[in-house]
């Protein structure tokens, strides 16, 4: 297959979820090596790179921005020499890099969030089409695969001319209010990107869900809540409604810790969360799909590490929703970084949608 596709990685995206930062804009990239992150975007780029269909080249920024990741994985990329040199890399050079590509690729592949995807839009508009594949904290935006190698099958179909092009919302969040428990959506700008089964297009939905039937679902788990377990609440409004029918404090945005009805542990991050998990020997996840692309894992609570779920154990998640979100959502969606692991969740899993009543969606 012939083209050219451009790939930019953002080396630090994503390392601010599993130590609970919810982002690395700003100075959080420095605390979240303070606190012992790991880059995830690279290996997301390795995974992509791997699964890039035969005879398509590549063409990289220099450095850790995409010709490390390329050569890894056996490849010779055309490289653009717009990365500063070193392990620190800016805003800037995404936005130097894209627009000194743009020319002569026929679609960028970003590796990161939306803070990336807000960068490169920044620098190309919809001049030329783009494709992110996942590796952030915050993924709102319409312009990402499902996963590293959806994002190569997806770059696959357009090229071979299968998939159109079509314009899709680039969203932010502050982050700053994030990090305080607020959300705070923002359209940025749009992008062209391919439409295909494996990009999810639609934004995540921040719209305000029926106070009563959430109530209601709040009230059916508390009751049936086992003494002697622990119980790790997970993000969102719908997780948010179970820690008020306990009257305890719940952070909106983040994950908490709960044991016999009070609170052990709040805004968790995955170290935080295994070591209450050698403590507490029987424990549960709640948790809810966040937003309009139906994501129970790997998308703003990345603290719930495959680590995290091995140990709670894949048989004791409680997925919780709206009767409306449900019946908008055609499925829900599994990401967390590890295939076996996502092989094991998926199939059809029961979610309470009511005081005592259960919806069976399949998760894929």
């Amino acid at each position: 297959m012939k083209g050219r596709v451009g790939l930019i990685v953002n080396p630090i995206a994503g390392m601010g979820g599993r130590v609970g930062l919810k982002g690395t804009d700003g100075d959080a990239y420095l605390k979240a090596l303070s606190l012992g992150s790991k880059p995830v975007a690279p290996s997301r780029a390795r995974e992509f790179l791997r699964s890039l269909p035969r005879g398509v080249e590549v063409v990289a920024p220099n450095g850790i921005m995409g010709e490390e990741e390329a050569a890894e994985e056996g490849l010779r990329p055309a490289v653009i020499r717009c990365a500063s040199e070193g392990k620190l890399t800016s805003a800037e050079d995404t936005r130097r890099c894209a627009s000194m590509m743009m020319s002569q690729v026929d679609l960028i592949v970003f590796v990161g969030g939306d803070g990336t995807a807000r960068d490169v839009i920044s620098a190309v508009g919809c001049r030329v089409p783009i494709l992110g594949v996942p590796s952030g904290v915050k993924m709102y935006s319409g312009v990402f695969a499902e996963t590293p190698a959806a994002a190569a099958e997806a770059l696959r179909k357009f090229l071979s001319g299968e998939a159109e092009l079509v314009r899709a919302e680039v969203l932010d969040i502050d982050e700053e209010a994030f990090r305080r428990g607020e959300l705070m959506v923002r359209l940025y700008g749009y992008a062209m990107v391919p439409r295909a089964p494996e990009v999810v297009l639609e934004g995540k939905d921040s719209s305000r869900h029926d106070l009563e039937e959430l109530k209601s679902i709040a009230k059916y788990v508390v009751e049936n809540m086992e003494p002697g377990t622990l119980y790790l609440l997970g993000p969102g409004t719908s997780v948010a409604a179970i820690a008020e029918e306990l009257g305890v404090p719940k952070t909106l945005l983040g994950v908490d810790a709960v044991y016999d009805g009070k609170v052990v542990g709040l805004d968790l991050n995955e170290a935080q969360i295994l070591g209450l998990l050698r403590t507490y020997h029987k424990a549960k996840v709640v948790l809810s799909p966040l937003g309009g692309q139906g994501f129970l894992l790997g998308r703003g609570n990345q603290q719930l590490s495959p680590q995290v779920i091995r140990a709670v154990g894949v048989n004791n998640i409680i997925i919780v929703a709206t009767k409306d979100k449900i019946s908008r959502l055609k499925v829900l969606r599994v990401d967390t970084g590890d295939e076996e692991l996502n092989r094991q969740l998926r199939g059809y899993r029961r979610v309470t949608v009511g005081y005592g009543e259960e919806a069976v969606i399949r998760v894929e």
